[in-house]
């Protein structure tokens, strides 16, 4: 505003903390960083298992499956908003219907989970790629020795395999982590943040703030408030991964 002068002080954060858009943004966030980590790091840690596993054709297999991660955000958002989520010509639209099933608008009712999964979907195989080279370090011969005396696959994964990948693990949440508090792209692309609030998390936020509303004191508020956050988490991971890395 042109014609205020001064200096704002705390005003601004005063404000933010007093808007309900925050809090709601905050809770997005969390829950879309939760269930992404979840679904990548539980679907990677499975993924890296089999495909560890003699097949045929595994080369090829384990290139397709590590290849959505090179796709930009941008590309794979319109991917799955118009080729797979479509509710008239979707893939998905499509399978439901050869079952006798309705369609589903999924970014009018559905649009977080929708989200969810278009961003798990671009860091699964980042995950996958990391847990399967710590696969390739798993001792062989103390499988074997487990599988003599009568241990199941089951028993091996959890005992064995699982304690193995611990350290991998931990680096895949800490980087995934830090670079899920920024997803962006998905949410411009798809949803614009909507319906509604449904699908702003705290980035998208300070976009919404800054260039649509034009208040830029109350994003760049927002954007210090999202430094902080992401350096309290980045502090906590790398203590997390150097805790592994020590045992």
């Amino acid at each position: 505003m042109p014609g205020m002068t001064g200096f704002a002080g705390l005003e601004n954060y005063r404000y933010l903390f007093t808007d309900p858009a925050l809090w709601s943004a905050m809770g997005t966030t969390l829950l879309l960083v939760g269930w992404v980590l979840a679904i990548t790091v539980v679907g990677g840690t499975l993924l890296a298992v089999l495909f560890q596993q003699e097949f045929a054709g595994r080369g090829i297999a384990r290139v397709l499956a590590i290849s959505p991660f090179f796709v930009m955000p941008t590309v794979s958002a319109l991917v799955w908003k118009n080729m797979m989520m479509h509710p008239s010509n979707g893939v998905l639209s499509w399978v439901a219907e050869s079952f006798g099933l309705p369609a589903v608008d999924w970014f009018s009712s559905l649009p977080l989970t929708s989200i969810i999964i278009i961003v798990a979907w671009q860091w699964l195989p980042f995950a996958l790629l990391i847990l399967l080279t710590a696969m390739q370090s798993l001792d062989e011969d103390q499988v074997e020795a487990a599988r003599m005396d009568g241990a199941g696959p089951v028993a091996i994964f959890f005992f064995i395999t699982l304690p193995h990948l611990k350290r991998a693990i931990s680096v895949v949440i800490m980087i995934e982590m830090i670079f899920l508090l920024t997803i962006f792209a998905e949410i411009f692309v798809t949803t614009s943040g909507g319906p509604g609030l449904a699908t702003t998390n705290l980035a998208y936020l300070i976009y919404i703030r800054a260039l649509l509303d034009f208040d830029v004191g109350m994003a760049s508020a927002g954007g210090v408030i999202a430094i902080i956050l992401a350096n309290i988490v980045a502090i906590f991971l790398v203590r997390m991964v150097a805790k592994n890395l020590e045992d």
